[in-house]
């Protein structure tokens, strides 16, 4: 792993010298697990090399994932004084988080001077089972622990413990606020997700409509409730979720732009966006950006890759050319960002393999080849993010009826002989080969699907189904 900053609190990982290239944080090589730490003296020669599987760096501090789930940080660091105190001191090298030793790190997200863990319930991430952990300065509530009280550390966000009914898929922290996505812990075919933000709100950043602090998660309201948020991140005033359908939203200062004060625009837009606001798509003229895959903010400027991976978008400020259009102006709504570029070492690239592929060919016919071979890509591309989609929405489907996944080998029988799937049937055929401990849990599940059936004709006629079903059974199994 290698770093390159500014350093003045051991941010690096190596030293307290500052560095203009990338230098090996060689405290990883030396280390083994955690677990092997402390037997190190005993046993040296029992120790392994650690393989990272994730990093994180954010405010004066950085964070690792190691491939055992164990959390690593260094930098500034939230700590505790030989008081029992809180405080915040700077580690040159990486330290362990021991509090997670018997469970799985999955996620980090850091702040200025705060931290959140995405942490498995268990000792090992099954998917679906992780918890949230806050710990660091909570002078703004950003911990979500219902106050402002400083930790030194890691604390249970109990809106996201195990016992809740919503579990965390994604999380992120802006200097003083932090946002999390969560879906419901249901068996409904509808997966339904949401964003929860919580910390400092003067600049309408947490999307609640109000600049008010808020201390304990908070549902954010008007984003889609139909799709489902696929990523999210946070700058330091201003915070953008994209869904799987291509909706894109931002809130926060300058309108969701994250621009600060001194590069702020004038005009009907002007102002702090105090609740989510759709971004418009430059591509389809609309609201949806095609293929999107994740979304991430810098300070004041947000990227979102889209196009299956094929495309990046950029938008807010322009200093230093982060938004990689080949200038440093601002900008107030989505561009290109200029990828690959077609520096001399790119060209060389791309004129060797045009030379290949149009030997013997006109330009002309080259380019329309070209254009056609493009074409066929992005359709290809946009057939496989619906298939993949639809074999989702068929898992969760088969999910919901027979309580087990899809597998192709074991098609139920009314889809194998007339490819038409008929779900009286099969249900029909499950009740006539369940014996009574399988009818009783088929009875709780009924129960339970039922209950969360809100129109009264759907629910009259479910009822109605199910009751023709177990009289035709019974009727039946009496007159063999």
């Amino acid at each position: 792993m290698f770093f390159l900053d500014c350093l003045t609190d051991g941010q690096l990982g190596y030293g307290e010298e500052n560095s203009l290239f990338p230098c090996l944080v060689e405290r990883f090589q030396d280390l083994g697990s955690p677990e092997t730490l402390q037997a190190e003296a005993q046993n040296s020669s029992t120790q392994s090399s650690l393989k990272l599987s994730s990093v994180k760096a954010g405010g004066m501090m950085s964070f690792a994932i190691d491939n055992l789930g164990a959390l690593w940080m260094w930098g500034n660091v939230p700590q505790q004084s030989d008081a029992g105190e809180f405080c915040i001191a700077a580690s040159s090298v990486p330290l362990p988080v021991w509090d997670f030793h018997g469970h799985t790190v999955v996620k980090v997200a850091c702040g200025n001077e705060h931290v959140v863990a995405a942490v498995s319930a268990g000792e090992t991430y099954t998917g679906g089972d992780l918890v949230c952990y806050a710990w660091g300065n909570n002078n703004h509530g950003q911990l979500g622990l219902g106050d402002k009280e400083s930790r030194s550390r890691p604390v249970l966000i109990s809106a996201f413990s195990e016992g809740s009914s919503w579990e965390v898929y994604e999380i992120a922290c802006g200097a003083w606020h932090t946002a999390v996505l969560t879906n419901k812990k249901s068996f409904d075919v509808d997966l339904e997700s949401r964003c929860w933000t919580f910390g400092l709100g003067d600049n309408g950043q947490l999307g609640h409509g109000t600049t008010a602090t808020i201390c304990s998660p908070q549902p954010v309201d008007g984003l889609p409730t139909g799709s489902f948020l696929i990523s999210l991140d946070c700058g330091l005033f201003h915070t953008t979720v994209v869904s799987s359908d291509g909706e894109v939203w931002c809130w926060g200062m300058e309108r969701g732009l994250g621009l600060c004060p001194e590069a702020s625009f004038s005009g009907v837009d002007s102002g702090d966006a105090l609740r989510p606001i759709r971004v418009q798509s430059p591509e389809t003229n609309g609201f949806k950006f095609l293929g999107p895959v994740q979304v991430t903010c810098g300070a004041a400027h947000t990227v979102l890759v889209a196009g299956d991976g094929y495309r990046m978008w950029a938008w807010g400020r322009g200093r230093s050319g982060v938004l990689g259009r080949n200038q440093t102006a601002d900008s107030y709504i989505p561009c290109v960002v200029m990828w690959p570029p077609l520096d001399e070492n790119f060209q060389e690239i791309h004129e060797d393999r045009a030379q290949a592929s149009t030997s013997g060919v006109n330009d002309q016919n080259s380019a329309e080849l070209e254009q056609k071979l493009s074409a066929a890509s992005e359709e290809l591309q946009f057939l496989r993010s619906k298939l993949t989609l639809m074999e989702r929405y068929a898992n969760i489907l088969h999910i919901s009826i027979f309580r087990k996944p899809l597998d192709e080998r074991t098609l139920p029988r009314s889809l194998q002989e007339s490819h038409v799937f008929d779900i009286r049937k099969e249900f029909e055929n499950i009740l006539d080969t369940a014996d009574t401990d399988e009818l009783n849990r088929l009875e709780i599940f009924y129960r339970s699907m039922l209950s969360g059936v809100k129109d009264k004709l759907l629910k009259r006629r479910v009822q109605e189904m199910v009751q023709e079903c177990i009289v035709s059974l019974s009727s039946g199994r009496q007159n063999p």
